[in-house]
């Protein structure tokens, strides 16, 4: 029959085509067709002969061809045909699909909507031709049937799409279908359908079969609903990353019914999504555009939900493309601080930690993204790099690069943009860590940043270097060449810079010899250049090697200062160098070093703080080291014994021309020969009794030489007068003088000097009596000339002569010398220390070197001296330093210590100083620390173990005692109270509370603690009032929110102050003692205005937050729970702040700072009642929603207590400006000239003082409209709690205004008909004046 029907098809005879059709059933047909397609030959054909039968112009070719339809569409799906036969078949389907009716088209579509219901598509070729018959049918002209209704063809479009979206497709479909919506037309609705739909089947899918989806549906978004597109497909891949964590936290979970994805199946898959979505964005530029305003307007409402792990790294790699590159870095960096200062404001306040529990950190997010980016993300990491180090430069620290103090501070006191900056150190360290490609890429960015930018701070830059060195010492070998070349620019750095640079690629040197040559070649090159600071690098350069290049037979160096590094460099390093080579090399390296003994004094100067360092890593280059160092003192030494002074102080100076320069910085050197031969006698004598006597009576001899110089240096120190080294209390001291530098400069050597030989004499003293004698001694010659150059910077008022010249001494010795005078019980020392004891300026002398110490540690991270760079060995003498002056201040209080005639502190107080710098600085610099410290100060139990330290309790222990002595300040009679001590000791408290747990017992015993003070001391020293109300409040917003207490201190202040009002007596109901005539204005008035600014600043956060919530379209109950707890919070804030408000507006205030702060703030909390109202009227234009009761409660409140208060004090405020006004008019015209000057300056006061009231007025007027159009928009009438409010231009005071008229009538009696009709006409013509005005302003 098919041979037939093509044969007649072929001979061009319709109407026998027809009728052989015609004999055909709709089953032998179908047979027909099958067998034709099965055998593979002339199918094409055939349909095309059935068609030609078939005309649409008749019923019945209608309807066959109906029936080839439908038995083609299964037979194409069955999968029996070959593709290339299916596709063809399809192919003349769809030709011949646009000739058929609406009503067949229709037929045909409902069709397909079963196929696809039914889940009978198996490779979904069909879906090209149901693409077709949707296309054709919107073109159809007839209504069609649809149920029991008639639809045209648009709509029968449109109810199909609907239909289709809300059955069941079969997961293996959901490709091809979406492929298909690409080839059709689709109305904006229409697409949102098919979107939504196929957003739904992602977790219906399995893993592997999303990124074809994703890239088809992106594909589909070209048409539109780009927004719902990218929206679903980052908040699929988050609720999958959230869940993986939450797999990966409890590992046994409860809940089997879903499977675990494998963790590097899913980032795969992620990674694949991405790649596909960058694709689509390069083809269609709207989508990254769409893709960044998704994320802003979703990062105001919820931004964990916009910046997740998998949309952060999605913008990492769309910014590669350079055009959107600064739009997503500004926007990710405006998230990061964003998220630190919200991270921060939330953290100062338990209020805001109430009512969000959960906190979001951006910085975890991104850090994930490094994580994340291992599983071969290479299409992320080029963005995460240019991402560091744009945060590293945008937020890079303006402090002066000084140690480590700029960078080493830890917790969330920092600034958001340090926090940034450390941010971008992390990722660049983390993602070199994870990739190896972009090593070397990392490192010579790095590297280039640190030349380039020499002017400005490079600590960051060199820290992270430092720490990418250490992860990977050998990784740096092959990038070996970069590090060369920035040794060629050494010369041209600061020092601190070269410093920091060498120290970070000290791993390097020890596994690189190429590299160790080309430094030691730049570096001798540098020690003979014209520039200082090319010489001093040089000189840092070398003493490092000779510290990390240890000769064989050296000592190991378990003191070691600085850890050699990673595991890799740890191998002994002998293997590459022989000790015959390491030796020569370290020698030849002195020999450069000796050159530099005849530079500059600052050259110099940094041999001798060098060497000791050198000597205890590489010991055996003590001889050498010694020798150098003898030589050198020989220069200056007068060996005669009974010469004074002792040493020739003029061959230290230098002069040229008129200025004179110190040469030789010789207290340095004698400060370096006397820790050398310290250390030399403790360590390598004691080791030396297997040496050959030979070497050893050569070592004696210089260990010998420098006991005698020293010892005989001593002696004449104490017997030298201060004339013998001309200077004396007529000498000259001023800076403008040569005599005057050249007397300072011998004063600083010869106070060094004697510092030197205290520290040495003390140490080999033993504890003999003689020796401390000797101590004393030299205490006394180093005093007269401090108290002296004291007295001279005291009559010259100079800056240089205020600077305290800084001490010899070291911490290691300062710690020992403090346990010593203080703390030291035993029996045989106790005659020797009386010596020492007896000198209260010796005491005082050493607590004073104490806190210059600390003070030096705070601000640079190290001190001078051995061990000074050692953070280690710090923190030991640190703690004992800290326990001698506690346990000082706390047995002795001041009151009890006489310090006599003498000027300056006592002892006690100095104590407390140190104290209370050593607190602050410990939770800067220590943070991580911090327990052990506190574990170092509890004498009791000293050698308890260091396990589960309870940094609360030990805290807590030490407050007490702070409290103890806080109370014994309060409790003294008033000539006794010390201001000075008790806000030391407040600031103390505060800084210790900072390590309370705020949901602590003990944290609550101390907020009721410093309450109780606060109620019942009448304290009436203003600093200390305001130190102790500053922390009332620093406690109370970490327990609740401060507004009960704002408002009883407000009472206080207007109940001692009195009100605007004369006539009215306050009711006193004092709350707080500490609010009295004395401290109520200003300190108090104006520490309660920051506070409740503070304050309206949450509120305003809090504001910003429900509008951003109020805008999210999702309506879940959880968001409207936290929309109602957020707006209960801020109306109950603003209630209690309207009553603080309130109060003060009553007050009677002193003109200044306190009526000034306090109309501003007026202003602030108007501006931020007309945000809420605002928020309102959005809420009430989203929803039907009518307003809460609390709202319509504030309402009122604010219309009663505080607007009508707020005009009375203004017209106080006017008055008392207009009295010292005319006050200063009085003067002026008793002494004219004199005063005029005065005039204008009160003048120009009271403009400046009365410029916030019409800001004040602004604001009222502002609320009240926004109120206005709310009352509208809710249909309550909020408008009936507010009072008109009073005319400003023109006020009448009733009362002055009779008793004027009176006084007129009486002087002119006659005329007092005309009198009373002009005043009256005149008031009535200035009534009305006013109104004109009132209208014209709205």
């Amino acid at each position: 029959m098919a041979q037939r029907i093509l044969a007649l098809a072929a001979e061009e005879s319709p109407e026998r085509l027809r009728e052989a059709l015609q004999s055909l059933g709709e089953r032998e047909l179908g047979d027909m067709v099958t067998r034709q397609a099965l055998k593979g030959s002339e199918t094409a054909a055939l349909l095309r002969g059935i068609f030609k039968g078939s005309p649409c112009s008749q019923q019945s070719g209608v309807l066959r061809r109906l029936q080839v339809y439908k038995h083609c569409i299964p037979l194409v799906e069955s999968g029996d045909l070959h593709l290339g036969k299916a596709s063809e078949i399809i192919g003349l389907l769809m030709l011949e699909a646009r000739q058929l009716p609406g009503h067949a088209l229709a037929e045909l579509a409902t069709l397909f909507v079963d196929v696809i219901k039914g889940g009978s598509l198996s490779n979904g070729k069909s879906l090209e031709l149901f693409a077709t018959v949707l296309t054709a049918l919107p073109n159809s002209k007839e209504s069609l049937v649809y149920g029991k209704g008639e639809l045209n063809g648009e709509e029968f479009k449109k109810q199909l799409i609907n239909t289709l979206c809300c059955s069941k497709w079969d997961p293996q479909s959901v490709i091809h279908l979406t492929n298909m919506f690409r080839d059709i037309p689709l109305s904006g609705e229409e697409l949102q359908f098919v979107v939504e739909k196929v957003l739904r089947m992602f977790s219906k899918l399995d893993l592997q079969e999303i990124p074809p989806l994703v890239y088809q549906l992106l594909l589909l978004s070209a048409k539109g609903s780009k927004k719902t597109v990218l929206e679903g497909i980052i908040s699929f891949f988050n609720q999958l990353d959230k869940r993986q964590k939450e797999e990966q936290r409890v590992p046994q979970s409860v809940d089997l019914e879903v499977a675990t994805v494998p963790l590097d199946q899913l980032r795969h898959v992620e990674g694949t999504v991405i790649l596909h979505i960058v694709s689509v964005i390069n083809l269609d530029q709207d989508l990254s555009e769409e893709l960044i305003r998704h994320l802003k307007t979703e990062q105001q409402k919820d931004p964990a939900r916009a910046l997740c792990p998998f949309s952060v790294a999605l913008l990492l790699s769309v910014a590669v493309k350079h055009r959107l590159q600064e739009q997503i870095f500004d926007f990710l960096k405006t998230s990061i601080t964003r998220s630190c200062k919200d991270l921060q404001f939330l953290q100062a306040s338990k209020f805001l930690q109430d009512l969000f529990p959960q906190q979001y950190d951006v910085t975890t997010v991104i850090l994930e993204v490094v994580k994340n980016s291992a599983f071969g993300w290479d299409h992320v990491t080029q963005g995460l790099v240019d991402l560091g180090f744009s945060l590293m430069e945008s937020y890079e620290p303006r402090k002066p690069f000084g140690g480590k103090a700029a960078d080493t501070t830890y917790g969330l006191s920092k600034m958001p943009a340090q926090q940034a900056c450390r941010l971008g150190a992390s990722i660049l360290l983390e993602a070199f860590k994870v990739h190896e490609p972009i090593r070397s890429d990392i490192l010579e960015q790095v590297l280039n940043r640190v030349l380039t930018k020499a002017a400005s701070p490079v600590s960051h830059f060199i820290d992270l270097l430092s720490n990418i060195v250490v992860s990977a010492p050998l990784v740096l070998q092959t990038s070996s060449s970069k590090v060369t070349e920035t040794f060629d620019n050494l010369s041209f750095l600061p020092i601190d810079t070269v410093q920091g640079l060498l120290r970070a690629v000290q791993p390097l040197l020890k596994v690189s010899m190429s590299v160790r040559d080309s430094l030691i070649l730049v570096l001798q090159k540098a020690i003979f250049s014209r520039q200082l600071d090319a010489r001093k690098a040089a000189v840092a350069g070398f003493l490092l090697l000779l510290r990390n290049f240890k000769v064989l037979g050296s000592l190991s160096s378990s003191q070691c200062s600085q850890a050699i590094g990673a595991t890799q460099v740890q191998a002994d390093v002998h293997a590459c160098y022989n000790s015959a080579a390491n030796e020569a090399f370290c020698l030849e390296i002195l020999g450069s070093l000796r050159r530099c003994l005849s530079q500059q004094a600052d050259v110099r100067l940094m041999l001798y703080e060098g060497f000791y360092d050198v000597l205890r890593r590489n010991s055996q280059l003590a001889s050498s080291i010694m020798e150098t160092l003898l030589s050198q003192i020989k220069q200056y030494y007068l060996p005669q014994p009974d010469l004074l002074p002792p040493l020739k102080l003029e061959g230290c100076i230098m002069a040229q021309g008129d200025q004179i320069f110190l040469q030789e910085p010789l207290a340095h050197l004698l400060c370096c020969i006397q820790h050398c031969l310290a250390w030399y006698k403790s360590t390598v004598h004691l080791c030396q009794g297997a040496e050959d006597d030979e070497e050893e009576e050569e070592d004696v001899g210089f260990e010998q030489s420098f006991e005698e110089m020293l010892e005989s240096v001593t002696r004449r120190m104490i017997k030298s007068e201060l004339e013998d080294f001309e200077l004396d209390k007529s000498a000259d001291f001023s800076l403008s003088s040569g005599v005057g530098v050249k007397n300072n400069i011998y004063a600083i050597q010869v106070m060094g000097i004697c510092e030197v030989l205290i520290e040495y004499n003390f140490n080999i003293g033993n504890f003999s009596k003689n020796k401390f004698e000797d101590v004393l001694g030299l205490f006394t010659c180093y005093n007269k000339l401090s108290e002296i150059l004291k007295e001279k910077a005291g009559k010259n008022k100079s800056t240089l002569g205020n600077k305290t010249t800084r001490s010899f001494l070291s911490m290691g010795f300062v710690s020992t010398l403090l346990t010593a005078l203080f703390r030291d019980n035993a029996q045989s020392h106790e005659e020797s220390l009386a010596v020492l004891r007896s000198s209260t300026e010796f005491l005082r002398y050493a607590v004073s070197v104490a806190l210059q110490k600390v003070q030096q540690l705070e601000e640079t991270g190290q001190t001078d001296g051995p061990d000074g760079q050692n953070p280690e060995k710090m923190f030991q003498n640190l703690c004992k330093i800290t326990r001698v002056l506690l346990w000082r201040y706390t047995s002795i209080p001041t009151v009890v210590e006489e310090s006599g005639k003498k000027k300056g502190k006592s002892i006690s107080l100095l104590c407390l100083e140190g104290l209370l710098r050593i607190f602050n600085m410990v939770q800067q610099l220590y943070a991580a620390r911090i327990p052990q410290f506190l574990q170092a100060l509890d004498i009791t139990d000293g050698d308890a173990e260091e396990t589960d330290i309870n940094v609360t309790e030990k805290a807590a222990f030490q407050i007490r005692q702070f409290q103890r002595s806080l109370v014994n300040q309060f409790s003294n009679a008033e000539d006794d109270f010390n201001s000075k001590e008790t806000q030391s000791l407040i600031i103390v408290l505060s800084t210790l509370s900072k390590l309370l747990d705020p949901a602590s017992q003990q944290f609550l015993q101390f907020l009721t603690w410093t309450v109780k003070i606060c109620k019942e001391n009448a304290l009436e020293d203003i600093a200390c009032c305001k130190g102790l109300l500053s922390l009332l409040f620093s406690l109370h917003v970490l327990y609740k929110s401060p507004v009960s207490l704002l408002r009883e201190l407000a009472q206080d202040i207007h109940a001692c102050l009195g009100d605007i009002d004369q006539d009215i007596e306050v009711e006193s109901q004092s709350h707080f003692a500490i609010v009295n005539a004395k401290t109520a204005a200003p300190t108090v008035c104006l520490l309660v205005l920051g506070q409740a600014d503070k304050v309206l600043e949450e509120v305003d956060w809090l504001i910003k937050k429900l509008t951003s919530l109020g805008s999210d379209t999702s309506d879940s109950s959880q968001a409207s729970n936290q929309t109602q707890a957020l707006e209960k919070g801020v109306i109950l804030q603003l209630g209690t702040l309207l009553t603080v408000y309130h109060e003060l507006v009553q007050t009677a205030l002193p003109a200044g700072s306190c009526v000034d702060t306090l109309l501003r703030s007026l202003s602030k909390t108007y501006a931020i009642l007309t945000s809420l109202v605002k928020h309102y009227i959005q809420a009430c234009r989203s929803t039907s929603n009518t307003i809460p009761a609390r709202l319509e409660k504030l309402v009122k409140l604010s219309g009663s207590h505080l607007t009508p208060q707020c005009y009375s004090f203004i017209t106080y405020v006017q008055n008392i400006h207009s009295e010292s006004l005319s006050f200063a008019e009085e003067k002026k015209k008793k002494k004219k000239e004199d005063e005029a000057a005065a005039v204008s300056t009160v003048m120009a006061k009271v403009l400046r003082e009365t410029k916030p009231i019409p800001n004040l007025i602004f604001a009222i007027e502002q609320y009240e409209k926004f109120l206005i159009h709310l009352s509208k928009k809710s249909k309550v009438n909020l408008m009936q709690y507010m009072k008109l409010s009073t005319s400003r231009d023109f006020r009448i005071n009733a009362s002055m205004l009779d008793s004027a008229l009176q006084e007129h009538n009486t002087e002119d009696a006659e005329n007092e008909p005309d009198n009373d009709q002009s005043s009256t006409a005149d008031q009535t013509d200035e009534n009305q004046e006013p109104k004109k005005k009132r209208r014209r302003k709205k």
